[in-house]
């Protein structure tokens, strides 16, 4: 009798902790962690929250017979303010996947954190390579781009132009320096030299000191390893000192349409920029453009644009999966192939490197320009198996080896 009674509470127990965590996950939650109002917030921020919502509201509203929710949070640029938002969600607000992450070192820190919650985080503004290098996970997948893809790009179209020696303005964390040091070894690779470099603060207003430091060098090209208003204020800057027209060419792998208008094309003009995205690529970029730009008054940059992407395929993923368990979800989206307005077949591959094609484009003439978005022209397309760094160079501990 005592015995029944002992099976009896434990069966009890098990189905009150059953009915527990049902009760703890009755929806499928996204978190966007993210600049809100800081330097990267024009690239990221309230425009990725636009898009997240357009892909929960195209996907239906629901899945798997779950609402699907969205929470959002500013990081104010602070590693430590973001890791305890990110726990928070996972531990107690039951937040399924994490996107966003305008910053290296946050991601690199959530990728961790994302393995030892058993969550998904997916950093679709966080530009470091090493996410799918060194520091790859199996909870984690890079969407969007990466210094690696965005720095070989641009160093091969002007070393092709007699870029031959370069220097280098970097932001001073590990975004920057992964920027750098990847255009480092393409300039390398191209019998280029590098002639020095120099570290800013990020959100810097005044760049005339390091700007003083790329002229004296007399290096052909001047590369700015930063994002965001850093871009904006430093290109502006070099322009000021008559950095190109004393035949100097500027370069900023990770400038993007808001950037290219907030300095302007007198200023721009001849600017060579990477992307995965136009906004006038194909009629169904065309028709997200307009619909961004109902909502924000402006069209998305590549990384808003590609949050959109991200979403989606993470809410096809966990109806294939038939449940929102990280690591089931996870085998479904490195299995299912990747279409969207801005990406078509592409994939997720064993390193969470998404390989889709990318564009070298140039900044327009004032003359060029047909209206006040209409920023840069295509030159040349990079199919994604050479943009991005090869599966075996990367050194992720997953890779198989072959």
């Amino acid at each position: 009798m005592q015995c029944m009674k002992a099976v009896t509470a434990a069966l009890l127990s098990c189905c009150l902790l059953s009915a527990t965590a049902l009760a703890q996950n009755k929806a499928v939650k996204i978190g966007v962690l993210d600049d809100m109002a800081g330097p990267y917030a024009e690239n990221t921020g309230p425009g990725d929250v636009a898009s997240v919502k357009f892909a929960i509201a195209d996907f239906g509203g629901s899945v798997l017979g779950k609402p699907i929710e969205l929470v959002t949070a500013d990081f104010q640029s602070k590693v430590d303010v973001g890791v305890g938002i990110a726990r928070r969600w996972y531990d107690n607000e039951d937040v399924d996947m994490i996107l966003g992450l305008p910053n290296s070192a946050l991601a690199l820190a959530l990728v961790k954190v994302a393995v030892e919650k058993n969550r998904i985080v997916m950093p679709t503004a966080a530009a470091t390579s090493e996410l799918t290098g060194k520091s790859c996970t199996t909870h984690s997948i890079h969407w969007i781009y990466d210094t690696y893809g965005q720095g070989k790009t641009i160093v091969n179209a002007l070393s092709k132009q007699g870029g031959d020696t370069w220097f280098f303005i970097t932001v001073d964390y590990a975004f920057g320096l992964a920027v750098e040091s990847d255009a480092t070894a393409f300039i390398k690779a191209a019998g280029g030299k590098v002639l020095g470099s120099v570290r800013h603060p990020l959100n810097t207003a005044d760049f005339s000191s390091y700007v003083l430091q790329a002229q004296a060098s007399k290096a052909k090209g001047l590369m700015f390893a930063n994002g965001g208003g850093d871009i904006i204020n430093g290109v502006k800057q070099a322009s000021e000192f008559g950095l190109v027209k004393q035949g100097m060419k500027i370069s900023a792998p990770l400038a993007q349409f808001p950037d290219v208008h907030g300095v302007g094309l007198k200023i721009a003009q001849g600017l060579m920029i990477a992307s995965p995205f136009y906004y006038d690529m194909t009629p169904e970029a065309r028709a997200f453009t307009d619909r961004f730009t109902k909502e924000m008054g402006r069209p998305p940059s590549f990384i808003q644009a590609g949050t959109y992407g991200a979403v989606l395929h993470y809410l096809k993923a966990v109806q294939a999966a038939g449940t929102d368990e990280a690591k089931a979800v996870m085998a479904q989206m490195k299995k299912l192939p990747i279409n969207d307005f801005m990406t078509k077949n592409g994939s997720v591959r064993e390193d969470g490197r998404v390989i889709r094609d990318m564009y070298l484009m140039q900044a327009k003439t004032p003359e060029e320009s047909k209206g006040g978005w209409d920023l840069v022209k295509m030159v040349a397309t990079v199919p994604g198996n050479e943009a991005f760094r090869p599966l075996e160079e990367g050194g992720c501990p997953l890779v198989t080896k072959k």
